[in-house]
C-alpha cells in the first residue's frame, strides 16, 4: 500500500495535528485572563489549571472524532486505549507556569506515534502566532516555512536553554549543576518551557538544550520538529531521551554538552 493510501499517512496526521493545536491554542488563549490554578501534582509548585485540562479535552475530542480507533496520551487524563496502530502524545499547555502568570512562552504540542515512533508534529505558541509542524523524514516548518537549525558552535560559544524539576531537592542538585556548566559555556537561558526551548533550537534561539524530569509529551512533539531541523535528540551517551535527562543540539556540540554533563550527574538527583 502507498504513503497516500496508508491510514497512518504521515502528512495527514500532521496536518490533523496542526488544525487541532490551532484551535486547543485559541481556546488556551481565551481563558489565559484570569485563570485559576485548580489542582497540583507532584509538587505544590506543580500546578494545573482548569484551562490545562479543559484544553486536553478538547484535544482528546477533536483527534477521536476524526480516528476513533487511535490512542491518545495526554498530560492530564492519561491515556486512551486504541487499536490503530496511532497513539497520540499530547501536552495541552506546556509550561503551565508561565501560562498562569500571563507570560508568553507556552506551547501547546501534538504528537502522532505510529507503532511507537513519532512521524508527525505541531506545536502551537498562541501568543506569538506560531505554528511549529514536523514530519518525520519530511522535514520541519514554521508557518509554513521550511526550518534548518544553525551549524553547530564550540562549546564556549553556545547559548544553552535548560528547565528546572518541580521538586525543591531536584532544583537544588540542578543548580549546583548549572553553577559548573556556566563557566563552560556562552551564557544559560531558562524559559520554562520545553516546547519553547526545543523548537527555539530549530530557529536559533539557543544552540543546545538540556533538562532532568521530563515526560514523554514534554519532548515528542517538539522533539521531531527540533530533529527535522537537523538537531540531534538524546540522552546521556547518546542514548535514546528520556525522564532521567534530554540532551538536544546540533551533532558535535550534542557530543561536547553530554561530556560536560557526566561527571556532574546531570542526570541524577544528586
Amino acid at each position: 500500500m502507498s504513503t497516500s493510501q496508508s491510514p497512518h499517512d504521515r502528512g495527514k496526521l500532521r496536518d490533523l495535528a496542526v488544525a487541532v493545536a490551532a484551535e486547543a491554542g485559541e481556546l488556551a488563549a481565551k481563558g489565559q485572563e484570569g485563570i485559576t490554578v485548580l489542582d497540583t501534582k507532584s509538587s505544590p509548585t506543580d500546578v494545573v489549571t482548569e484551562m490545562d485540562r479543559a484544553t486536553e479535552e478538547l484535544i482528546r475530542d477533536r483527534l477521536l472524532a476524526v480516528r476513533p480507533n487511535d490512542a491518545v496520551l495526554g498530560e492530564e487524563g492519561g491515556g486512551v486505549e486504541g487499536t490503530s496502530g496511532v497513539r497520540w502524545v499530547v501536552d495541552p499547555i506546556d509550561g503551565t507556569v508561565n501560562y498562569l502568570y500571563g507570560s508568553p512562552d507556552w506551547g501547546v504540542a501534538i504528537a502522532a506515534e505510529v507503532d511507537g515512533v513519532v512521524v508527525a508534529a505541531a506545536v502551537g505558541v498562541p501568543s506569538r502566532g506560531q505554528m511549529f509542524e514536523a514530519v518525520l523524514d519530511g522535514g520541519a516548518r514554521l508557518d509554513g516555512r521550511a526550518l534548518r537549525a544553525p551549524d553547530a558552535v564550540p562549546l564556549d560559544r553556545a547559548l544553552v536553554a535548560t528547565g528546572f524539576g518541580y521538586s525543591a531537592g531536584r532544583r537544588v542538585h540542578q543548580a549546583r549543576v548549572l553553577t559548573e556548566v556556566v563557566g563552560h559555556v556562552r551564557d544559560i537561558r531558562r524559559i520554562g518551557a520545553a516546547s519553547i526551548d526545543l523548537t527555539g533550537l530549530a530557529v536559533g534561539r539557543s544552540n543546545a538544550y538540556y533538562e532532568r524530569g521530563l515526560n514523554l509529551w514534554d519532548w515528542a512533539a517538539p522533539g521531531l520538529v527540533a530533529t527535522e531541523a537537523g538537531v540531534r535528540l538524546g540522552g546521556p551517551g547518546g542514548g535514546p531521551p528520556s525522564e532521567d535527562l534530554v540532551i538536544a543540539a546540533r551533532p558535535g556540540l550534542y557530543e561536547r554538552l553530554d561530556a560536560l554533563l557526566a561527571p556532574l550527574g546531570a542526570d541524577t538527583d544528586g
